[in-house]
């Protein structure tokens, strides 16, 4: 299955994930931010990393790369999508998710060791893994708050598209301590936290990230 990783200008995951791709089974497709198509991927990850800087809102200019326009037109038709980090404020000012990413609510950079609540399952990014299953993999962010007006706060709550929960400790004000959502079909999820950093043994916080990248790879098969 080949899976696409993008690169922007700027950033700083795009190795880490394209190797998290590869251990879990999937063929990695290097991706330029100004190519006009996919390549023929059967997913994409938009990775970690500061976007063209990060000069106005993290994403905002990102969301008008050529690629985009691709990957817009692919995930609305259902291809798999998942943006981490700085990935998933790009899926936000796509306007493919919901909500919004805003600066971390006590001001600060944060990198730890984050525990999360798996909330569902049943997207083509968290098969792998169990509902209420709880993982461990490293967060970093500066601009990690999700934010969203209480009617989309609600919806979510109540479509089951929470895909991930914070656990022990909020560390960027989340409102609800979300740490992921989906959209309505579940094929385009965002994630703060960065499970490509939870891939391999000698390296992170464990294994626990492998299964977002072992949960497409699954889903493209069934498909086929």
């Amino acid at each position: 299955m080949k899976i696409g990783v993008v690169t922007f200008p700027g950033s700083l995951d795009d190795v880490d994930a394209s190797r998290a791709v590869r251990l879990a089974g999937g063929e990695p497709v290097a991706l330029w931010h100004g190519d006009n198509d996919l390549a023929g991927v059967d997913a994409v990850v938009l990775p970690g990393g500061f976007s063209y800087g990060d000069y106005l809102r993290c994403g905002a200019i990102a969301r008008f790369a050529p690629v985009m326009e691709a990957l817009v037109d692919a995930a609305r038709g259902g291809m798999p999508v998942l943006g981490i980090c700085n990935g998933f404020q790009i899926l936000c000012e796509s306007h493919l998710l919901p909500g919004a990413l805003v600066r971390n609510d006590h001001q600060r950079f944060v990198c730890r060791d984050q525990m999360l609540r798996i909330e569902n399952a049943d997207t083509a990014w968290t098969s792998a893994y169990e509902t209420d299953q709880e993982i461990v993999v490293p967060l970093k962010n500066g601009e990690g708050g999700f934010v969203a007006d209480e009617a989309t706060l609600d919806s979510l709550e109540q479509e089951g598209r929470v895909v991930a929960r914070y656990v022990g400790v909020n560390p960027n004000g989340s409102l609800r301590d979300i740490a992921g959502v989906t959209n309505e079909r579940g094929n385009v999820v965002g994630l703060m936290p960065h499970p490509e950093h939870a891939v391999e043994a000698l390296f992170g916080a464990g294994l626990d990230g492998r299964g977002f990248f072992a949960s497409v790879v699954q889903a493209m098969a069934d498909r086929s």
